[in-house]
Protein backbone atom coordinates (compact mmCIF):
# COMPACT_ATOMS: atom_id res chain seq x y z
CA UNK A 1 0.00 0.00 0.00
CA UNK A 2 1.34 3.44 -0.94
CA UNK A 3 1.53 6.02 1.85
CA UNK A 4 0.14 9.39 0.76
CA UNK A 5 2.02 12.34 2.28
CA UNK A 6 1.82 16.12 2.18
CA UNK A 7 4.62 18.43 3.35
CA UNK A 8 3.71 21.69 5.11
CA UNK A 9 6.63 24.06 5.74
CA UNK A 10 7.20 27.76 5.10
CA UNK A 11 10.70 27.17 3.69
CA UNK A 12 10.56 26.20 0.03
CA UNK A 13 13.94 24.43 0.13
CA UNK A 14 12.88 22.29 3.09
CA UNK A 15 9.62 21.33 1.38
CA UNK A 16 11.43 20.44 -1.83
CA UNK A 17 14.07 18.42 0.00
CA UNK A 18 11.59 16.41 2.05
CA UNK A 19 9.33 15.86 -0.97
CA UNK A 20 12.22 14.63 -3.13
CA UNK A 21 13.49 12.31 -0.40
CA UNK A 22 10.08 10.78 0.29
CA UNK A 23 9.03 10.53 -3.37
CA UNK A 24 12.11 8.43 -4.06
CA UNK A 25 10.66 5.67 -1.84
CA UNK A 26 8.64 3.00 -3.63
CA UNK A 27 5.96 2.95 -0.92
CA UNK A 28 5.57 6.73 -0.41
CA UNK A 29 3.77 9.21 -2.66
CA UNK A 30 3.95 12.97 -1.98
CA UNK A 31 0.51 14.24 -3.01
CA UNK A 32 0.82 17.91 -2.03
CA UNK A 33 2.80 20.72 -0.41
CA UNK A 34 1.89 23.95 1.39
CA UNK A 35 3.80 26.99 2.74
CA UNK A 36 1.67 27.59 5.83
CA UNK A 37 -0.81 25.88 8.12
CA UNK A 38 -3.93 27.37 6.56
CA UNK A 39 -3.02 26.17 3.07
CA UNK A 40 -1.85 22.89 4.58
CA UNK A 41 -5.34 22.24 5.93
CA UNK A 42 -6.86 23.09 2.53
CA UNK A 43 -4.47 20.78 0.66
CA UNK A 44 -5.13 17.98 3.15
CA UNK A 45 -8.90 18.33 2.77
CA UNK A 46 -8.62 17.80 -1.00
CA UNK A 47 -5.63 15.42 -1.28
CA UNK A 48 -6.63 13.13 1.65
CA UNK A 49 -3.09 12.18 2.71
CA UNK A 50 -2.33 9.38 5.17
CA UNK A 51 0.39 11.48 6.84
CA UNK A 52 0.91 15.25 7.08
CA UNK A 53 4.47 16.41 7.79
CA UNK A 54 3.78 19.65 9.66
CA UNK A 55 6.32 22.31 10.57
CA UNK A 56 5.66 23.87 13.98
CA UNK A 57 6.40 27.55 13.33
CA UNK A 58 4.84 29.08 10.21
CA UNK A 59 3.11 32.34 9.20
CA UNK A 60 -0.67 32.64 8.67
CA UNK A 61 -1.45 29.59 10.80
CA UNK A 62 1.17 27.71 12.81
CA UNK A 63 1.55 23.96 12.78
CA UNK A 64 -0.21 23.49 16.10
CA UNK A 65 -3.38 25.31 15.00
CA UNK A 66 -3.32 23.44 11.68
CA UNK A 67 -2.89 20.08 13.45
CA UNK A 68 -5.92 20.86 15.62
CA UNK A 69 -7.96 21.68 12.50
CA UNK A 70 -6.98 18.41 10.84
CA UNK A 71 -7.39 16.19 13.91
CA UNK A 72 -10.67 17.70 15.14
CA UNK A 73 -12.34 18.50 11.84
CA UNK A 74 -15.70 20.28 11.56
CA UNK A 75 -18.90 18.23 11.12
CA UNK A 76 -19.10 16.62 7.71
CA UNK A 77 -15.32 16.25 7.30
CA UNK A 78 -14.56 12.56 7.68
CA UNK A 79 -10.89 12.45 6.72
CA UNK A 80 -8.40 12.66 9.61
CA UNK A 81 -4.76 12.16 8.59
CA UNK A 82 -1.94 11.23 10.92
CA UNK A 83 0.13 14.34 11.75
CA UNK A 84 3.89 14.23 12.28
CA UNK A 85 5.25 17.50 13.66
CA UNK A 86 8.61 18.82 12.44
CA UNK A 87 10.51 20.92 14.93
CA UNK A 88 13.96 22.42 15.36
CA UNK A 89 13.71 22.01 19.14
CA UNK A 90 13.82 18.71 21.01
CA UNK A 91 11.24 19.71 23.62
CA UNK A 92 9.05 22.77 23.75
CA UNK A 93 5.48 23.73 24.57
CA UNK A 94 4.40 23.15 21.00
CA UNK A 95 5.37 19.49 21.10
CA UNK A 96 3.28 18.73 24.17
CA UNK A 97 0.28 20.68 22.91
CA UNK A 98 0.53 18.96 19.52
CA UNK A 99 0.46 15.54 21.17
CA UNK A 100 -2.55 16.56 23.24
CA UNK A 101 -4.26 17.69 20.04
CA UNK A 102 -3.71 14.22 18.58
CA UNK A 103 -0.44 14.45 16.63
CA UNK A 104 1.23 11.06 16.30
CA UNK A 105 4.66 12.31 17.22
CA UNK A 106 7.44 14.70 16.34
CA UNK A 107 10.71 14.65 14.48
CA UNK A 108 13.66 17.01 14.59
CA UNK A 109 14.19 18.76 11.28
CA UNK A 110 17.88 17.91 11.25
CA UNK A 111 17.23 14.17 11.71
CA UNK A 112 18.99 11.89 9.23
CA UNK A 113 17.02 11.17 6.01
CA UNK A 114 16.55 7.53 7.00
CA UNK A 115 14.85 8.66 10.22
CA UNK A 116 12.38 10.82 8.31
CA UNK A 117 11.45 7.96 5.99
CA UNK A 118 11.11 5.53 8.90
CA UNK A 119 9.02 8.09 10.85
CA UNK A 120 6.50 8.43 8.02
CA UNK A 121 6.13 4.64 7.83
CA UNK A 122 5.76 4.26 11.60
CA UNK A 123 3.12 6.97 11.87
CA UNK A 124 1.23 5.68 8.80
CA UNK A 125 1.04 2.23 10.42
CA UNK A 126 -0.78 3.72 13.40
CA UNK A 127 2.08 3.71 15.89
CA UNK A 128 3.15 6.82 17.80
CA UNK A 129 6.65 8.09 17.08
CA UNK A 130 7.94 8.47 20.62
CA UNK A 131 10.83 6.52 22.01
CA UNK A 132 10.06 5.35 25.57
CA UNK A 133 12.76 7.56 27.10
CA UNK A 134 11.45 10.60 25.22
CA UNK A 135 7.89 9.72 26.26
CA UNK A 136 8.83 9.72 29.93
CA UNK A 137 10.93 12.87 29.78
CA UNK A 138 8.64 14.89 27.59
CA UNK A 139 5.31 14.17 29.19
CA UNK A 140 6.52 14.03 32.79
CA UNK A 141 8.16 17.39 32.26
CA UNK A 142 5.06 19.09 30.89
CA UNK A 143 2.47 17.47 33.12
CA UNK A 144 4.57 18.49 36.11
CA UNK A 145 4.61 22.09 34.90
CA UNK A 146 0.89 22.31 34.27
CA UNK A 147 -1.24 19.73 36.05
CA UNK A 148 -4.47 19.19 34.12
CA UNK A 149 -7.94 18.84 35.63
CA UNK A 150 -8.29 15.17 36.44
CA UNK A 151 -11.97 14.69 37.03
CA UNK A 152 -13.00 13.63 33.54
CA UNK A 153 -10.04 11.27 32.76
CA UNK A 154 -10.34 9.63 36.18
CA UNK A 155 -14.03 8.91 35.56
CA UNK A 156 -13.27 7.47 32.13
CA UNK A 157 -10.73 5.08 33.66
CA UNK A 158 -13.63 3.26 35.33
CA UNK A 159 -14.59 1.77 31.97
CA UNK A 160 -11.35 -0.22 31.80
CA UNK A 161 -10.82 -3.72 33.17
CA UNK A 162 -8.06 -4.11 35.81
CA UNK A 163 -5.79 -5.68 33.17
CA UNK A 164 -6.41 -2.84 30.70
CA UNK A 165 -5.67 -0.29 33.43
CA UNK A 166 -2.42 -2.14 34.16
CA UNK A 167 -1.44 -2.07 30.48
CA UNK A 168 -2.22 1.66 30.25
CA UNK A 169 -0.05 2.33 33.28
CA UNK A 170 2.89 0.44 31.75
CA UNK A 171 2.50 2.32 28.45
CA UNK A 172 2.66 5.56 30.44
CA UNK A 173 5.86 4.42 32.15
CA UNK A 174 7.44 4.15 28.72
CA UNK A 175 7.51 0.38 28.28
CA UNK A 176 7.40 -1.10 24.78
CA UNK A 177 4.89 -3.82 23.84
CA UNK A 178 7.62 -6.42 24.25
CA UNK A 179 8.51 -5.13 27.73
CA UNK A 180 4.85 -5.02 28.77
CA UNK A 181 4.45 -8.62 27.59
CA UNK A 182 7.46 -9.66 29.68
CA UNK A 183 6.28 -7.72 32.72
CA UNK A 184 2.77 -9.19 32.68
CA UNK A 185 3.81 -12.62 31.32
CA UNK A 186 1.56 -12.30 28.29
CA UNK A 187 1.99 -12.90 24.56
CA UNK A 188 2.91 -9.73 22.68
CA UNK A 189 -0.18 -10.14 20.49
CA UNK A 190 -2.34 -10.19 23.64
CA UNK A 191 -0.74 -6.93 24.76
CA UNK A 192 -1.56 -5.38 21.37
CA UNK A 193 -5.18 -6.50 21.78
CA UNK A 194 -5.35 -4.91 25.24
CA UNK A 195 -3.85 -1.66 23.91
CA UNK A 196 -6.38 -1.61 21.07
CA UNK A 197 -9.23 -1.96 23.58
CA UNK A 198 -7.81 0.76 25.84
CA UNK A 199 -7.57 3.19 22.92
CA UNK A 200 -11.08 2.35 21.72
CA UNK A 201 -12.69 2.64 25.18
CA UNK A 202 -10.99 5.93 25.98
CA UNK A 203 -11.44 7.31 22.45
CA UNK A 204 -7.69 7.88 22.05
CA UNK A 205 -5.90 7.90 18.72
CA UNK A 206 -2.61 6.32 19.67
CA UNK A 207 0.02 5.58 22.27
CA UNK A 208 1.09 9.21 22.62
CA UNK A 209 -2.40 10.27 23.66
CA UNK A 210 -2.65 7.25 25.98
CA UNK A 211 0.46 8.37 27.86
CA UNK A 212 -0.89 11.89 28.33
CA UNK A 213 -4.28 10.53 29.40
CA UNK A 214 -2.68 8.29 32.04
CA UNK A 215 -0.81 11.23 33.57
CA UNK A 216 -3.85 13.49 33.51
CA UNK A 217 -6.03 10.81 35.08
CA UNK A 218 -3.53 10.49 37.94
CA UNK A 219 -2.80 6.86 37.06
CA UNK A 220 0.91 7.67 37.08
CA UNK A 221 2.76 10.73 38.28
CA UNK A 222 5.90 12.43 37.01
CA UNK A 223 8.93 10.83 38.60
CA UNK A 224 7.31 7.41 39.03
CA UNK A 225 9.50 4.56 37.92
CA UNK A 226 8.76 0.98 37.15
Amino acid sequence: MTIRVIVVDDQAMVRAGFAALLSAQADIDVVGEAPDGRQGVQVSRTAHPDVVLMDVRMPEMDGLAAARELLSPPPGVVHRPKVLMLTTFDIDDYVYEALRAGASGFLLKDAPPADLIAAVRVVASGEALLAPSVTRRLIADFVQQRPAPRKDPALRLKGLTPRETEVLELIARGLSNQEIAGHLVLAEQTVKTHIGRVLAKLDLRDRAQAVIFAYEAGLVRPGDSH
